[in-house]
């Protein structure tokens, strides 16, 4: 698993000797899938271009249009900041409990070991009860 690569763990957290705690392989791919979707734009200061532009929608309509930009600024993030991947399908449905809420299913393929994977990222739209 070296060859899919080591970073520190998310979130970040300590180990029993008080240094940080690292991940490897495949969980360090899904954590930095998390990151980047978690990332809007422009929050970093020095990698401005970094992250996901589906932090601009908040407050949009849910309808075609919104879950298109959605499923294009996902897909256009992962392949763009993680290149140990491809990205298979990007799914966004309605949350039945929560109407404010979209769950993204990404389906991707890790490169070196042509495992396949998916997760499932919960995104607020609105805020809760509103639309």
């Amino acid at each position: 698993m070296d060859f899919l690569g080591r970073g520190w763990r998310f979130p970040i957290k300590t180990n029993r000797k008080g240094g940080l705690s690292y991940s490897e392989g495949e969980r360090d791919i899904e954590e930095a899938i998390w990151i980047i979707l978690g990332t809007a734009r422009g929050e970093r200061l020095m990698l401005p271009e970094y992250g996901c532009g589906i932090h601009d929608l908040v407050f949009s309509p849910i309808n075609s249009t919104t879950l298109g930009e959605i499923k294009h600024h996902v897909t256009t993030a992962l392949r763009e900041y993680e290149p140990r991947i491809e990205v298979l399908k990007v799914l966004i449905e309605q949350d039945v409990d929560e109407e404010n809420k979209l769950l993204i299913s990404i389906d991707y393929k890790v490169l070196k070991n042509n495992s396949f994977h998916n997760i499932v990222y919960p995104y607020f739209i609105t805020e809760r009860g509103g639309r």
